[in-house]
C-alpha cells in the first residue's frame, strides 16, 4: 500500500513537473493498490480527476486527446528548452529528441479516449 501512495504521489508532482507522465505513476498505484486495497483502487479509478484516463487505459487502451496534445507539448518544450538554455553543444539536446520521439510516437498512436 505505502508503494501505490508513493506511486500516486510521484503522480501528482507530474502534474505540474514536465517530463514526468503523470497517468504512468498513477497506472502503477492502480497495480500496487489492485493487491493491497481494493478500497483504494476503487477510489483512484472513481477520481474526479484521475479517474477518467485510467479506465480508458484499463479498459482500451486508449489515451485522451487533450492528454496526448499536453504530453508531446510538453516533450517539445523540453527539448527547445535544452537546446536554448541548458546545452553547450548540440548532443544533449540530441539525445533528448532521441528518447522523447518513439514515447511521442507511442502517445500519438494510442486511440483517442473520445473516439470510445
Amino acid at each position: 500500500m505505502a508503494f501505490g501512495w508513493l506511486m500516486v504521489g510521484i503522480g501528482i508532482l507530474g502534474v505540474f513537473v514536465p517530463l514526468f507522465p503523470t497517468t504512468v505513476f498513477l497506472l502503477i498505484a492502480l497495480w500496487a493498490f489492485s493487491i493491497s486495497s481494493p478500497r483504494f483502487r476503487h477510489w483512484l479509478f472513481e477520481h474526479r480527476w484521475f479517474g477518467p484516463p485510467l479506465r480508458a487505459w484499463v479498459t482500451h487502451r486508449a489515451i485522451p486527446k487533450y492528454a496526448k496534445v499536453l504530453s508531446v507539448a510538453s516533450m517539445v518544450g523540453s527539448v527547445i528548452v535544452i537546446a536554448l538554455f541548458a546545452a553547450v553543444s548540440w548532443v544533449v539536446p540530441a539525445l533528448a529528441a532521441a528518447v522523447s520521439a518513439p514515447v511521442a510516437l507511442f502517445i500519438v498512436s494510442r486511440p483517442s479516449a473520445e473516439k470510445i
